[in-house]
């Protein structure tokens, strides 16, 4: 396989913009399949597709933001936690909620098909940011929460949430965050 310089170079460079600086205009159906179908080409051993796709527009955005109060009530949650997780649905104009969904199966463990929901969450995200739209991937106590899962997402008994993926047009650019020391976290075994 050839060198892909480009490629390399947006991996280099690739961050993800806050959720909170994203706003409308947002990807059409169209566009947000493209990035899908770049997403769902994540390693997946097996074959199983252990994850699926939940596309949260404005009206489902809405109705989440709404959901969350009386679900945190219940499990005693925090204003401060909650007003953030209103605000995370609430502010946001498309979201999609990538699924860990895994399969039965004898040769891949299930934590492989985790692995691969959250392959799938990166690969989105860098699919929108490669097709020039702001992206984040973020994720909350409500999404941990089994019971909102069910009542809200639609989500099947052993399916959880790998990522929520923001994606919008980016207001302003922050300031890159500093990076890891590679070197600092590398073991090199030659033998």
């Amino acid at each position: 396989m050839p060198r892909n310089d480009a490629a390399l170079d947006f991996l280099l460079t690739r961050r993800s913009r806050p959720a909170k600086i994203l706003t409308p205009p947002v990807p059409d159906r169209d566009e947000l399949t493209v990035m899908l179908t770049a997403a769902a080409r994540s390693p997946d051993h097996g074959k199983l597709e252990p994850w699926r796709f939940v596309v949260l527009t404005r009206p489902a955005l809405e109705r989440l933001a709404a959901a969350v109060p009386g679900r945190a009530a219940a499990l005693g949650i925090d204003e401060e936690r909650t007003a953030k997780s209103v605000a995370q649905f609430r502010d946001a104009d498309l979201v999609v909620a990538v699924i860990a969904s895994p399969k039965p199966s004898d040769k891949v463990p299930p934590i492989e098909q985790t692995y691969s929901a959250g392959a799938v969450c990166l690969a989105l995200l860098n699919a929108a940011l490669a097709s020039g739209w702001g992206a984040n991937w973020l994720s909350g106590w409500p999404v941990h929460d089994p019971d909102f899962c069910e009542a809200e997402l639609g989500l099947a008994p052993g399916e959880s949430v790998a990522g929520l993926i923001h994606i919008g047009t980016e207001k302003h650019a922050p300031p890159d965050r500093p990076r890891p020391d590679v070197a600092a976290l590398t073991t090199w075994m030659d033998r």
